[in-house]
């Protein structure tokens, strides 16, 4: 179904909602903006519910030898005295000209005696800072000494109908009460002696305990950072007892948190091996679920349909975001193209391409004599071709010109464009969804199929991607990071499905579990579940030519409206970065999508 985008002028105060923390340089969706009189396709009518080692922006970078990690986590630390708690911007200038101070005093080096007696409290000034330099809201909220109200309500059928705060702003206040007992040397034993604190009277007793709970999770991660793992052990014995995996959300948080750590304590300790296998065994593990958790494929799993992933996608805007406002980018780039070539480098269950289906079918000015799709896969071909003949049957029945194709490659180094078939009149636009990450541990590889893409010069990439820094080379900056990105979504979730809804809980185990586990627990080679930010993706693209485009008013008013279609509308935020757009929940950006061409 074509329309017509009318002309829009004002402000949506349901899609302006934005983060205090945003980007200087963002800007809303609506913004005040005029939008064009554009054609669009809406999604009404469909019923479709220098290397990778240039990647870096400030403290994101992608760091292979463990070494290099400790030496950075050094030059990361700083004066924990020095910092003002009053204020969050001067805090953070402070920090800059301590690190940089801190940088010059390791460079001279004092001898090993006295850099050993520094070591343990610039590692626990490292946590501090990260801490500060993300959540100094969190101390004047407990400075106030009043009870603040929080930014956004609770939906009122949620389990945690009594708390006020959202999930990331209860990791905030603890991060805040954290730094306040590190800086006055609090021992573990002092922690389990002293529960409720004065600093917290301001909060309701639900507040006050999920607080306490979650900065015993991070004395927990401090602890497991320095080694200390008797004393983490102590630590994650009492998370363990106080969360849940069926509980409110920071008890979830804390629930799948705790089992990271704990299993990095195992591996380090040399109890077990990276994948969960005990020393000199080699099938027996913790226990059947952390079985079947391995056993798990998130690869796979997304490439057929299944309850879990509908039931997400049905109550949550994020997929429907990317694959609207993304087929719409690449939709006015072949506007008056007569043949035309998809390049997916990852196709999961097609769903996107009978939206461009739905699309061509409407379009009169130029008739299409061929939509060719090729899904590039490295494994599970019989998957790729059940997708290929639901898209046959999908192109039959709108009557498009279709031809799919598979180029299966072991390994993506083998990835050539002569395996393409691209053919002269062809106009070629690549798709990738979820990628790039996969491949930051294999730089090589990622080189590889960058320089492939540059080769077939396509009028448009499209890249959906998660926009979180987990791949910092600290992991005290890792796990902070870690932390507040799986907090909004689990207070995403807590929102939108049901406690005791089966798809929740598969979603939380499954899916983001195994991303927390894999991303806590492992180093190396074994951790490769890795996402960086936007700004570090740009800075690597423009090694090969290319150029970030504008995603087109229509676009983002197709990213609008999806949103409005939602419970909860007012919490989704849809942010401009740049070019590109940022959507998440309640202020914190959870993926971006980007459009790219080549000079």
């Amino acid at each position: 179904m074509e329309n017509a985008i009318l002309s829009l002028e004002g402000n949506n105060p349901e899609v302006e909602e934005k983060s205090s923390s945003a980007n200087k340089s963002s800007e809303s969706v609506d913004g005040g903006k005029t939008w064009k009189q554009t054609p669009f396709y809406c999604s009404e009518g469909l019923g479709l519910s220098a290397g990778v080692d240039s990647l870096c922006s400030e403290d994101e970078v992608l760091y292979e030898d463990e070494q290099e990690l400790q030496d950075q986590t050094l030059l990361g630390c700083a004066a924990f005295d020095d910092l003002n708690f009053d204020g969050l911007s001067p805090s953070i200038q402070n920090c800059q000209e301590e690190i940089t101070k801190l940088g010059e005093i390791v460079q001279n080096g004092n001898q090993d005696s006295e850099h050993k007696k520094d070591k343990r409290s610039e590692e626990l000034h490292l946590a501090s800072l990260e801490l500060l330099r993300r959540f100094g809201n969190g101390f004047r909220l407990l400075n106030s000494g009043r009870i603040v109200e929080p930014t956004y309500d609770a939906p009122p059928y949620t389990a945690v109908e009594s708390r006020g705060f959202s999930t990331e702003e209860i990791m905030g206040i603890a991060g805040a009460k954290f730094i306040q007992s590190a800086s006055q040397s609090v021992e573990v034993s002092s922690m389990f002696d002293n529960p409720f604190d004065l600093s917290l009277a301001g909060l309701s007793h639900e507040d006050a305990k999920m607080v306490e709970l979650s900065e015993f999770l991070l004395a927990s991660a401090e602890k497991v950072s320095c080694e200390q793992f008797d004393s983490a052990r102590r630590l994650l014995k009492h998370c363990e007892e106080c969360s849940s995996d069926v509980g409110n959300p920071v008890e979830r948080v804390v629930y799948y948190f705790s089992e990271a750590l704990r299993e990095r304590i195992e591996i380090k300790s040399g109890r077990v091996t990276s994948n969960g296998l005990k020393k000199n065994q080699s099938v027996h593990i913790y226990d059947t679920m952390k079985t079947s958790k391995q056993s798990f494929d998130m690869d796979t799993a997304m490439m057929r349909p299944n309850p879990t992933i509908l039931e997400c996608q049905r109550v949550m805007p994020f997929c429907q975001i990317s694959h609207f406002a993304g087929i719409q980018a690449i939709v006015e780039n072949v506007a008056e193209a007569e043949r035309i070539h998809i390049i997916d480098l990852g196709i999961r269950n097609g769903a996107q391409w009978a939206i461009l289906m739905q699309a061509l079918a409407s379009r009169c000015e130029c008739p299409l004599e061929l939509l060719k799709i090729t899904a590039i896969g490295t494994t599970s071909k019989h998957l790729i071709e059940d997708t290929g003949r639901w898209l046959k049957s999908f192109a039959q029945n709108m009557n498009i010109p279709f031809s799919f194709k598979i180029v299966m490659v072991s390994d993506l180094l083998d990835l050539k464009e002569n395996l393409l078939e691209i053919a002269v009149e062809e106009k070629i636009a690549v798709y990738s969804s979820y990628l790039p990450r996969k491949l930051i541990a294999m730089p090589n590889r990622l080189d590889s199929m960058m320089k492939m893409i540059r080769n077939i010069n396509p009028c448009i990439m499209v890249v959906t991607e998660v926009e979180a820094n987990h791949n910092a080379p600290s992991f005290v900056h890792r796990f902070v990071d870690l932390l507040f990105y799986y907090s909004a979504y689990f207070d995403c979730l807590d929102a939108c499905m049901e406690r005791d809804d089966p798809n929740r809980m598969i979603t939380e185990s499954l899916y983001f579990g195994e991303g927390i586990r894999n991303s806590v627990a492992s180093e190396g080679e074994e951790r490769i579940i890795r996402s960086v930010k936007l700004d570090v993706w740009r800075a690597f693209f423009a090694r090969f030519g290319m150029v970030e485009t504008d995603l087109s008013s229509s676009s983002l008013y197709q990213a609008k409206l999806i949103v409005k279609k939602f419970n909860f509308a007012s919490s989704f935020t849809l942010d401009v970065d740049g070019k590109s757009l940022l959507f998440g929940w309640k202020g914190t950006p959870l993926h971006s999508l980007s459009a790219w061409n080549f000079t």
